[in-house]
C-alpha cells in the first residue's frame, strides 16, 4: 500500500505501524475474533464501515468496495483514521454480544479520564453541525439505512462496524437556546476498543454524515 501523507507525521507513523502489525495477524483468528467473513481463497475480509461494504485484503491491506456500482460516503477508501480504526479492530478488537444496554462515552472504562477530549472532537462537533438541521441529520441517517429511536428531538442507531452499534441523539437549537447532543455505544465497544478509539469512532461517524449533505 503507498503511503501519500509524509506531511502529517501524527497519521501516517500510526498507519505504518498497524500495517506492519497487520502483516503478522492470523487471518482466521482475527475473523473469528472479529465475527467478519474472512475468505481464505482470495484473501479477502469483509468489513462493513458507517453502512458501506469493503473488500480488505490481507496481509497488504488494500481496500475496495464490495459493490462496485454502489454510491456514497465511503471513508475506508481514502481516509487515514478510517484505515487506522479498521486495523486496530482486526488486530485487537474482539467482537461480543452485547446486552442491548448503551454506555455514554464517561461509563466506558477511562471515559472520564478522556471525556474533555471527547466532547470537544464528538459531541460539540455533532451538535453544531446538525443541531440546527435536523433533517439534514435525518436525511443522511436514512441514507446509511440507520434506525430511528425514540430519544431527544431526533436520534439514530447504526452500525459503525461489523456488530458495533452508535446512537446519536439530538435536541434542536433555536434563537434562545442551543443545541445539545448526546453519543452513545452499544456495550460491547470496550471488548473493542479503548476509549481513546471512541473519538475516533464519533469523528468518522460524523464526517460520513457530513460528507452525505
Amino acid at each position: 500500500m503507498e503511503l501519500n501523507y509524509e506531511k502529517d507525521n501524527k497519521e501516517r507513523v500510526p498507519l505504518e505501524h498497524y500495517l506492519e502489525e497487520f502483516g503478522k495477524i492470523d487471518p482466521k483468528e482475527a475473523a473469528e475474533r472479529c465475527g467478519v467473513v474472512f475468505d481464505e481463497k482470495e484473501r479477502l475480509f469483509h468489513i462493513r464501515l458507517m453502512g458501506y461494504s469493503y473488500l480488505v485484503s490481507f496481509p497488504d491491506f488494500v481496500v475496495k468496495k464490495e459493490h462496485e456500482e454502489e454510491e456514497g460516503a465511503f471513508l475506508l477508501l481514502t481516509s487515514v483514521p478510517a484505515k487506522i480504526i479498521v486495523l486496530r479492530f482486526l488486530i485487537q478488537g474482539q467482537l461480543v454480544k452485547g446486552s442491548g444496554r448503551f454506555l455514554t462515552y464517561r461509563e466506558v472504562p477511562w471515559g472520564e479520564v478522556y471525556f474533555r477530549q471527547f466532547e470537544g472532537r464528538c459531541l460539540t462537533r455533532l451538535k453544531f453541525s446538525f443541531g440546527f438541521k435536523l433533517e439534514a441529520f435525518a436525511r443522511a441517517m436514512d441514507q446509511l439505512g440507520a434506525k430511528k429511536v425514540s430519544m431527544g428531538d431526533v436520534a439514530y442507531e447504526f452500525e459503525f462496524i461489523n456488530g458495533l452499534y452508535v446512537r446519536f441523539i439530538l435536541w434542536a437549537g433555536d434563537e434562545e437556546f442551543p443545541p445539545s447532543s448526546q453519543i452513545l455505544f452499544a456495550d460491547n465497544f470496550p471488548y473493542a476498543y479503548q476509549a481513546e478509539d471512541l473519538a475516533v469512532v464519533g469523528d468518522i461517524s460524523i464526517t460520513t454524515l457530513k460528507s452525505l449533505n
